[in-house]
């Protein structure tokens, strides 16, 4: 008697663990959670961090300068299909998330971390190299910035936090 209920809990635990791993995926397939607003790291599965400098995306804006209210175009090139991604800008001064995005690519939704459209992350699971978005600054002074993207190619594998380069505030004459 005592065995037959051993293997009923033991094909329950799996039937649990394999409905999270289910659900789990399909959350992730929908994009990023509010939870990784702050640290920027995807929460599904035993994805493997790998080294930020060993990654084929770049990422990068066609300016080093902007004033307050101006929009900026960023770009993402990846040399290998990638599945899901987490898009923010960050003051340099203390890392807060800055700014809004007003141009997204297909694919894609804005999330709010912080204020609406601070954030973007990937709204299906199709393969992505290239995207193109435009951020716009705050209309108030907030000082330097830099673009932060974490890119899940797999399930399994994923970076986090590629940073493009300081995009410097304009100071005031």
């Amino acid at each position: 008697k005592m065995e037959g209920r051993r293997s009923h809990i033991a094909v329950t635990g799996w039937a649990c663990t394999t409905l999270c791993l289910v659900s789990c995926a399909a959350a992730f397939s929908q994009g990023a959670s509010l939870s990784a607003c702050s640290d920027m790291m995807p929460r599904h599965l035993q994805a493997q961090l790998r080294s930020p400098t060993n990654n084929h995306v770049t990422l990068r804006t066609n300016v080093s300068f902007f004033s307050p209210g101006d929009k900026v175009p960023v770009t993402v090139r990846s040399t290998r299909d990638f599945m899901g991604f987490l898009l923010q800008a960050r003051k340099v001064s203390n890392d807060e998330i800055a700014g809004t995005f007003i141009f997204i690519p297909p694919g894609s939704k804005l999330l709010t971390c912080f204020e609406e459209g601070d954030t973007v992350t990937h709204s299906d699971k199709s393969l992505k190299r290239n995207l193109s978005f435009v951020w716009k600054a705050p209309d108030q002074p907030i000082g330097d910035i830099k673009f932060f993207i974490s890119i899940v190619q797999s399930y399994f594998v994923y970076w986090a936090k590629i940073e493009s380069a300081i995009v410097a505030q304009r100071r005031q004459n």
